[in-house]
């Protein structure tokens, strides 16, 4: 099982990508204007109760622009921040694959050839992706890099249906066999403190996402966003609801981190909406980088690293 060289307590992302690229890579957000199948009545209405994609998407990044507008606009934006030559473009916002395959198709391509731009990160649903779609990416990804990222949220199904996903944690497993070995680089995003999950429940979710082919992983606390059917649900059953505090949180990311595979990246802990969209938990307006510190401090006062507690 390999591992990135690193002098952290578990595989960081930031290093990784230093070692893939040689340098720091900025990802520029976009916006396709596609929508997702539990939103436009295939599966559902609604969309994931916790949706709110102005709570991420940052100024530049409209459908209204074409992928080459908002990505010039990205890298002019973070060219004045960072000294940073090198560029992924970023398919955020709704699902990214879930549309015809040929503007799909169309919309990687532009984005690839931009000239500052060296790869693909595309976000989507683990239920809209096929063998043609990933035929395309598997031939992009032998001279560019490409990366997949799976809206995972949860391995519990109660959970997902609870949340208005609309697909199980079997068609989770087998979008990530149809996509493995395929030279993509396989990513999950999992939201920790989803209602009604216990705490042995959210544990647990290192032993599945550990078995699954993954390369990298985002973790983040749930976040009562405005403007939200959670928000509503918050409201007016708060009793579903259990928000870490920050420490409650950091105590459980040692925890999480213990029993995870130690060869997956771990490219987020937290996640930070806009203030006035945020609704709680609101940990006095600690940022990303104070968690990760107070993480790191708390790893090495446990005596604590990625995969101490992991079992094949």
């Amino acid at each position: 099982m390999k591992t990135i060289n690193n002098s952290k307590p578990y595989t960081d992302y930031s290093t990784f990508i230093k070692q893939k690229f040689g340098e720091r890579v900025q990802k520029v957000s976009l916006d396709t204007g596609f929508t997702c199948p539990n939103r436009d009545g295939s599966k559902g209405f609604g969309g994931c109760t916790y949706c709110n994609n102005n709570s991420f998407n940052p100024y530049y990044c409209k459908p209204s622009k074409s992928i080459t507008q908002q990505l010039d606009e990205g890298i002019a934006f973070f060219a004045k921040k960072y000294d940073t030559l090198q560029y992924l473009a970023y398919f955020q916002a709704y699902t990214n694959t879930y549309a015809d395959i040929e503007l799909v198709k169309e919309l990687y391509l532009e984005a690839i050839n931009h000239p500052k731009i060296l790869g693909l990160v595309i976000g989507t649903r683990p239920d809209c992706i096929n063998e043609e779609l990933i035929n395309f990416l598997t031939d992009l990804a032998k001279k560019h890099y490409v990366a997949l990222e799976f809206g995972v949220e949860s391995t519990i199904n109660r959970t997902l249906d609870f949340i208005n996903r609309c697909h199980t944690f079997e068609e989770t497993k087998e979008a990530y066999e149809l996509s493995k070995n395929r030279g993509i680089h396989l990513g999950a995003h999992l939201i920790i403190g989803l209602p009604g999950e216990t705490r042995e429940e959210m544990l647990n979710h290192a032993v599945e996402i550990s078995k699954l082919p993954i390369q990298t992983i985002k973790i983040h606390q749930l976040q009562i966003i405005k403007h939200t059917k959670m928000a509503q649900q918050h409201k007016t059953n708060p009793e579903l609801f259990h928000l870490f505090s920050s420490d409650e949180y950091i105590e459980f990311i040692c925890d999480f981190i213990a029993i995870l595979r130690p060869d997956i990246i771990i490219e987020r802990f937290i996640s930070e909406s806009p203030p006035h969209l945020l609704i709680a938990p609101k940990w006095n307006g600690m940022k990303n980088f104070e968690i990760v510190d107070k993480i790191e401090k708390r790893l090495l006062e446990r005596n604590l690293w990625q995969g101490k507690n992991y079992s094949v």
